[in-house]
């Protein structure tokens, strides 16, 4: 295999769901791993056990132990997402950047970070995009009731900044996934069904018209003598 390939572009050649023979071997794995009590609940027992298979397809086209990524891949709200730490560790460890470095200025409500790193095959800096306590309050991560943003500002306006670094220069090591700091502060979106009230009104108003008695029909006899 090409040491260009990606996550996101290496064949599905070993992966869980690649044949009937890896499925069946990708279950014994899950069922196995499942059965741990030194892996996180989520993905422990009989419940756990498809987010364990999910874990394995994860762990193949990242190329990296199924046991890490299950370590740090957290399930909030339904979505799975990465540890902060686990996004810093990988981007310090992949070898293909010098460390990240953390650029914070201001303080309270005028602080704001940025990430830096040098990308060690062309020695160009990587700076990341700044994130703000202005942008973390209109965005409504540091109003929410329980939010880290309020107790500890320093490490959630960190751990922003280095996921969006991450974000922007290796989404292929992430595979998409967001960090649970971000998945957290998203509020799920609830999206109704109902009919809307106009056209309900309406439907209603024509049922209740033809719900109505049909008008009386009135005859009248016509003498012989007025038909002529």
């Amino acid at each position: 295999m090409s040491d260009q390939s990606t996550a996101l572009t290496t064949n599905s050649h070993g992966s869980a769901f690649s044949g009937l023979q890896a499925f069946e071997d990708a279950q014994r794995i899950a069922k196995a791993l499942a059965s741990s009590t030194l892996i996180p609940p989520q993905f422990q027992g009989q419940q756990g056990f498809a987010n364990c298979l999910v874990a394995l397809e994860i762990a193949h086209r990242m190329r990296m132990s199924p046991f890490v990524v299950i370590q740090n891949l957290h399930i909030i709200h339904g979505r799975p997402s990465w540890s902060s730490q686990f996004i810093i560790g990988l981007i310090n460890g992949c070898g293909r950047f010098s460390p990240l470095k953390y650029e914070v200025t201001g303080t309270g409500d005028a602080m704001a970070c940025f990430c830096t790193a040098t990308e060690l095959a062309s020695g160009a800096e990587l700076k990341g995009p700044t994130v703000t306590m202005a942008m973390a309050k209109k965005e409504g991560w540091a109003t929410k009731s329980g939010s880290k943003w309020q107790t500890m500002p320093e490490l959630m306006i960190r751990y922003r900044a280095a996921a969006f670094w991450g974000r922007l220069f290796i989404p292929e090591l992430l595979v998409g996934i967001h960090t649970e700091e971000e998945v957290v502060d998203v509020e799920p979106v609830r999206v109704s069904e109902a009919e809307p009230a106009p056209a309900k009104a309406r439907l209603e108003d024509l049922n209740a018209k033809l719900r109505e008695p049909a008008p009386a029909v009135v005859t009248k006899e016509v003498p012989d003598d007025e038909i002529f």
